[in-house]
């Protein structure tokens, strides 16, 4: 089932909430889910409105929706939100409608369902029973691959085969969050042996995640024409990486310590439905190889891509005690994956590996093909060797104590409504 345009795009569409007419993320045409904990008060299910957060909660137990969509918005007010994702597009769609038409400006305003955001603290919206990170953006691969196999930076499985690896869901926090320097064993050059201490090469990596609905019982694949409907949202993704202890760890089997200290999401659900004026067809280059039957399906190529609007920005701890705004380090894109969301799921779940509801897949780095839209700072000093100046007079190759990374993601169209996902950040502490 394909996230299809109804109503409740209308660009002409405004709610009663005012704040969200004009909203550069929450405007009325988005309506993202999430867990929040008003002051006090049990975490539960919401949906972000401009500045304000719509308590799903209390608007269940007011029954001021059409009946038929009682027991969907009470799912959705349980927190985390897992029985709310496995239920499956139907009646996602029927859920937004109806909240589209109770926000819209003709309806009644019931301002007591708002809690004002900044009062609200928000958590992970699903158990994430699981984690997987992806290596979908071909660029960032190529120039990753070139500045340590510079006579072949693309490994020939790439353009068959969508790489990843079982990342570690415990250590994934929400936006806001604050990050902890990790340390782990560096071997330098010029060094005989390794040495265990705090991370000289602190990295971040701007993707998208992508939260898995229904899930699928072990030893049963999910059929490339069927895995769209498996998808039940997006978020940002920062697959925070300690490249140091990567390089000298990955060796045989891939990341590991490198990777799983910390993962920071952005804490809405952006819903496929909401994605559905922003879908675009999956482009390859002539040259490429045609994906494997069980990886195509032609609905996906024509309709599968993304074409989302990715930015990350830095604050030194210099530049937050001066007040000045942060500095935006690079501009990509989501069309430049080369993997559809859609084809990573049916390829992870190809060989009878049973997703289940909640689970999260990172995208992997989606670093566009010019310099001004990388998505790491790996990329951007290519490995160090350059130093990146920002306005202050500071310079970066890797991240210090006291920085924060902020990522950010828009969806725009002509005729549409731009929306938005909300910032993924946190700040980087001192090592234990």
């Amino acid at each position: 089932m394909r996230a299809e345009m109804d109503e409740t795009h209308d660009a002409e569409l405004r709610s009663w909430v005012a704040d969200a007419n004009g909203h550069s993320e929450f405007p009325i045409q988005n309506l993202p889910f999430g867990v929040f904990s008003p002051r006090g008060e049990a975490p539960r299910g919401g949906v972000a409105i401009g500045e304000h957060i719509l308590d799903l909660w209390a608007l269940s137990d007011a029954e001021l929706l059409p009946e038929f969509v009682w027991e969907i918005c009470g799912t959705a007010a349980l927190a985390p939100l897992d029985e709310f994702l496995k239920l499956g597009g139907a009646q996602r769609v029927a859920l937004r409608k109806a909240l589209s038409a109770f926000l819209a400006e003709t309806s009644e305003p019931h301002p007591e369902l708002l809690y004002h955001a900044s009062e609200c603290r928000m958590g992970l919206p699903t158990s994430l029973p699981g984690y997987t990170d992806f290596y979908a953006g071909i660029h960032h691969a190529r120039n990753v691959g070139g500045l340590f196999r510079p006579e072949s930076p693309l490994l020939p499985n790439y353009t068959w085969v969508p790489i990843g690896y079982h990342g570690r869901a415990s250590s994934v926090r929400v936006s806001g969050e604050a990050l902890r320097r990790p340390s782990g064993q560096l071997k330098f050059a010029e060094a005989e042996e390794p040495e265990f201490a705090p991370t000289q090469k602190l990295d971040f990596e701007l993707e998208l995640g992508i939260f898995v609905g229904a899930r699928n019982e072990l030893g049963e694949p999910i059929a490339m024409e069927d895995a769209a409907e498996h998808i039940a949202g997006y978020c940002l993704l920062n697959d925070w990486s300690a490249r140091d202890v990567q390089a000298w760890e990955y060796q045989p089997l891939g990341p590991f310590l490198g990777k799983s200290f910390h993962t920071t999401i952005s804490p809405w659900v952006v819903m496929p439905e909401a994605l559905a004026p922003f879908r675009i067809a999956q482009v390859r280059e002539a040259s490429d190889t045609e994906p494997l039957p069980y990886l195509l399906c032609a609905e996906d190529q024509e309709h599968g891509a993304l074409d989302v609007e990715l930015e990350v920005a830095l604050v030194t701890e210099t530049m937050r005690r001066a007040g000045e705004t942060p500095f935006v380090l690079s501009m990509s894109n989501a069309r430049h994956l080369y993997w559809t969301p859609a084809q990573l799921v049916a390829h992870h779940a190809s060989n009878g590996c049973n997703l289940e509801t909640g689970d999260l897949l990172g995208t992997g780095t989606i670093s566009a093909p010019s310099d001004d839209g990388l998505g790491s700072l790996l990329e951007m000093t290519r490995n160090g060797a350059r130093e990146i100046a920002l306005p202050n007079g500071e310079t970066r190759t890797f991240l210090e104590d006291g920085d924060e990374v902020i990522l950010r993601a828009h969806a725009r169209r002509d005729g549409f409504v731009s929306i938005g996902f909300g910032e993924c950040r946190a700040v980087v502490l001192a090592a234990w």
